[in-house]
């Protein structure tokens, strides 16, 4: 049995990375407020953000096999330093609204089910503080085969138990069957809820994050093309079934206040739909999807920023097995360990929608790059952009530029 889980790590493994990393803040959070505010009508939004994310994470893959250079790598040579200062200039302000969301997520899921400290804004700060703490150790001192496993296990627990939560409810399946056809979500808020369930779906700037587990998984060369691809099919199914999950069960659900109002409201109609037990099984499987997300965030996160700075003075590159020993890496997990807490006090649903919009809006800014990248036959060789590639690349950025031309219209 030992033998058949190593093997399947070593197939599934980067995808599962980026399944639980993305899945956990985006899914959990994003879906629960979009499901308790605009119902299974956009259940659609699921699946299209899930599709994106495997053509964006595809063209990553064929990228760094092809060229055996990451894709920050890639930009700085190919495209110049100026994008990789304005990718810096976005990841800045990006990490620090998805921490402080991940700190706040955790300590708010580890209170749903301890329920103590009494004061939910001081159990949010003592328990996403721990959490954060835990998650920075395990990345200075474990190594990337512990992470892989932690992560596994979470997925694993987060993803039985969330959906036969939903199972258990009973959905609508005719809702779902409409839900899944593309619809006008409304304007203003209904607009920037459905918009942040896209870039929600299995996580945004960390789908760049793929690149470096595939290293450390030691995938190199155009033949792991195929491992990638069916890894990143799996992890997206897994992904997309979450998401859709967690909109059937927050759907009728009515989500107000700050800090615990999304998981106690969501477990209290378990509680009364499902019992007791059905409830403690929802808790601990949105606690299972929020930590592993953290956990992966702090030992992605500080590697794409470190990537970034060193491709950006012109050094030479580093293997991502030493990446995380650098001492820029380690300065920026302690600053994201930390500086994220003077969030706190902030509502949760708002700080949630913040880091999903805001980080919706990379996939565009990637979809470019992997057109202008990979279109390039001198560079990717026989990995090129084929025309199918192509046409969804261009479709993702259509989806933004409707959003955009949407907003602007509303603006006027």
């Amino acid at each position: 049995m030992r033998v058949q889980s190593s093997k399947l790590l070593q197939v599934l493994g980067p995808g599962l990375l980026v399944a639980a990393t993305g899945v956990g803040a985006g899914d959990l959070a994003t879906a629960g407020f979009a499901g308790s505010k605009l119902g299974l009508i956009v259940l659609w939004a699921v699946i299209v953000g899930a599709a994106m994310k495997f053509v964006l994470n595809e063209g990553l893959a064929r990228w760094q096999l092809a060229t055996d250079t990451t894709l920050l790598e890639g930009v700085s040579r190919h495209i110049g330093r100026w994008a990789i200062l304005v990718f810096l200039i976005y990841l800045l302000p990006f990490t620090f609204v998805v921490g402080g969301a991940l700190i706040a997520a955790t300590g708010v899921a580890t209170h749903a089910i301890v329920g103590w400290p009494a004061d939910p804004e001081t159990a949010t700060l003592l328990w996403g503080g721990i959490g954060s703490a835990v998650a920075t150790l395990l990345v200075l001192l474990g190594s990337f085969t512990l992470f892989e496993r932690i992560m596994a296990a979470g997925i694993v627990v987060m993803f039985v138990a969330v959906c036969l939560t939903a199972l258990l409810l009973g959905p609508d399946w005719g809702a779902m069957a409409q839900g899944v056809v593309p619809s006008h979500p409304g304007d203003g808020e209904s607009l920037d809820w459905t918009v942040a369930l896209v870039g929600g779906v299995g996580g945004t700037v960390t789908v760049l994050c793929y690149g470096y587990w595939m290293r450390q998984a030691g995938r190199t060369g155009t033949g792991f093309l195929s491992t990638c691809r069916i890894d990143l099919l799996v992890a997206y199914s897994f992904t997309a079934l979450f998401g859709i999950a967690m909109l059937v069960i927050a759907s009728g659900i009515e989500i107000q206040g700050r800090g615990t109002g999304l998981l106690v409201a969501l477990s209290k109609q378990l509680h009364a739909a499902l019992g007791p037990v059905g409830a403690m099984i929802f808790l601990v499987g949105a606690w299972a999807a929020i930590v592993s997300s953290l956990l992966g965030v702090w030992q992605s996160i500080p590697l794409l920023f470190a990537d970034a700075t060193r491709s950006l003075w012109g050094l030479p590159p580093v293997p991502a097995e030493r990446l995380g020993t650098t001492p820029i890496y380690r300065v920026f997990l302690l600053l994201l360990a930390t500086v994220p807490m003077l969030q706190a006090g902030l509502g949760f649903a708002s700080v949630q929608k913040a880091y999903a919009v805001l980080g919706a809006f990379f996939l565009p800014m990637l979809a470019i790059v992997l057109l202008i990248l990979n279109g390039r036959r001198a560079l990717v060789g026989a990995q090129n952009n084929r025309p199918w590639t192509v046409v969804l690349l261009l479709c993702v950025l259509a989806f933004f530029a409707w959003v955009a031309m949407e907003k602007v219209g509303m603006s006027w």
